[in-house]
């Protein structure tokens, strides 16, 4: 276990997830999601955590293992088509995953939703927190519209509104 990040973790508070992404913005990235899941069969949710935890620090947990447990703690999981798609965003580790459920990664791969993460890291790393995630939306939908079309019944099942963790 590295000390400086356990220290860095638990020095910082949720409300900075607040601060990088004010009500407006979680707004926007909202109205995105949901304008996003009429073009295709996905469903998108987009989570937010300052720092990780102190039993997740003790195991040595990753980004990506806190991405895949949050897949499965928001029922991202749980698509009729199994068709979800989780944004997660780091904030102390500056990291963002994007975890696809098994039918959408069985098409896209994961290289892809990690260049869509790079991107995303970059405009993070300026600042621009809310370009950022509606440009990562924007490209995210632009995959599943391509993979995943929007067919007849388009059930909204998953929440769009941003959640902070």
């Amino acid at each position: 276990m590295d000390a400086k990040r356990l220290i860095d973790h638990l020095n910082t508070p949720r409300w900075r997830a607040y601060r990088a992404f004010p009500r407006k913005t979680r707004d926007r990235i909202q109205q995105a999601i949901r304008d996003s899941e009429r073009t295709h069969g996905g469903e998108l949710r987009f989570a937010i955590e300052a720092g990780l935890g102190v039993l997740a620090l003790l195991k040595g947990a990753t980004s990506r293992q806190r991405a895949l447990d949050v897949f499965a703690r928001l029922g991202v999981a749980n698509t009729r088509h199994a068709s979800g798609v989780l944004v997660y965003v780091q904030l102390v580790d500056h990291c963002i995953e994007i975890v696809a459920d098994r039918g959408i990664s069985a098409k896209v791969p994961q290289d892809e939703w990690d260049g869509i993460c790079r991107r995303m890291e970059s405009a993070f790393r300026a600042g621009d927190f809310e370009t950022g995630s509606l440009a990562g939306i924007a490209e995210v939908s632009a995959l599943l519209a391509r993979h995943f079309p929007a067919g007849g019944v388009n059930p909204d099942e998953l929440p769009d509104r941003p959640v902070v963790l």
